[in-house]
């Protein structure tokens, strides 16, 4: 089991309020991603369910007992940070056994935890060796085997990939979203990359100043973003915007429009404008189209490579059933 639900949970620092209260549940065996720019308060309420921060009132249950007041060691769950954190003079075997011995468990079981942990990473024929020898994503791995042998109710990254390339980050997204399904483990995973979050998470939670926006499962935000904020933040390239007529004549202070949802023509089209840089990533190319007259630079996703230079004019028609509307808070209408 690992049901976790925050009710009416809030943290100030001194007299700055990070979190104000919020209600959340993350239902047991859910892949949970707390999303949102630096300094949203994603890795703080991360902190709070782990028990390394005090909340400063309302109350965190886990499996329908209250672990508010309980420390960290009580919670019963794994936690796997931005930095490894692994001992440089132990082997990997003993570096994932570490809180197994601190724990005292019996020798036998500890091997057999180490052994199973080790399998499910394909760590294997990297026990005996040290982290030094290991490379990057081995190292992340061998911190997410030291969280799954103590058998959590949930595991908590955070950020964990942080410090991987590009490639391996790639490569480690697919490896922690295939643990979770082999574990069947609730995950709450914290990050910054809107990209992570689309692609590894059953439900996102996208924070403002320590304030929940929306909650949904990916396509849910993606489809139907309850505001500007987030129809801006999930999504890439992110969402065109567009005030002043446009937007008038369909019934609203803004409308967005994705990149995708926006048909190029070099003969006619509802919108003109003039190319200014291609971005050509080989299945898709991103074109930044200036002087439209409607404000901000629009940005197209065309399939493929396409045939547009720089300067070229070009024409842009939005699919009309892909048009979002908002009002002047900023909501969707």
């Amino acid at each position: 089991m690992g049901q976790i639900i925050l009710n009416q949970v809030r943290k100030t620092f001194g007299d700055v309020e990070v979190i104000p209260p919020l209600d959340l549940t993350i239902n047991d065996g859910e892949f949970c991603v707390f999303v949102g720019p630096s300094g949203c308060g994603k890795s703080t309420l991360l902190r709070l369910i782990a028990g390394l921060e005090d909340v400063t009132s309302g109350d965190i249950s886990i499996d329908g007992q209250s672990a508010t007041e309980l420390p960290p060691a009580k919670r019963g769950l794994a936690m796997v940070f931005q930095s490894y954190a692994l001992y440089p003079h132990m082997s990997v075997r003993k570096n994932i056994a570490f809180p197994l011995r601190m724990a005292g468990l019996p020798k036998d079981e500890i091997e057999k935890r180490v052994t199973n942990a080790a399998s499910v990473l394909n760590l294997t024929d990297y026990l005996d060796r040290r982290p030094g020898q290991l490379s990057g994503g081995q190292r992340q791995r061998v911190a997410i085997g030291r969280a799954i042998v103590r058998e959590p109710a949930a595991f908590l990254f955070d950020e964990p990939l942080s410090n991987l390339d590009a490639a391996l980050r790639v490569g480690m997204r697919l490896e922690i979203s295939e643990l979770h399904k082999r574990l069947s483990t609730t995950m709450i995973y914290v990050t910054h990359d809107q990209v992570e979050a689309m692609t590894m998470a059953d439900k996102i939670v996208v924070l403002r100043a320590g304030n929940i926006e929306q909650v949904g499962s990916p396509l849910e935000l993606y489809k139907a973003p309850r505001n500007t904020f987030v129809a801006g933040f999930i999504g890439s390239p992110k969402m065109n915007f567009i005030q002043g007529e446009q937007a008038s004549a369909l019934g609203a202070d803004t409308i967005g429009i994705r990149p995708e949802h926006i048909d190029v023509s070099d003969t006619q089209g509802q919108w003109s404008g003039r190319v200014g840089v291609s971005e050509h990533l080989g299945s898709d190319t991103f074109i930044h189209v200036h002087d439209t007259g409607l404000g901000d630079t629009i940005t197209v996703r065309a399939a493929g490579e396409v045939d547009f230079k720089h300067g070229d004019t070009i024409h842009l028609t939005p699919r009309a059933d892909q048009i979002h509307k908002f009002d002047a808070q900023g909501l969707r209408i």
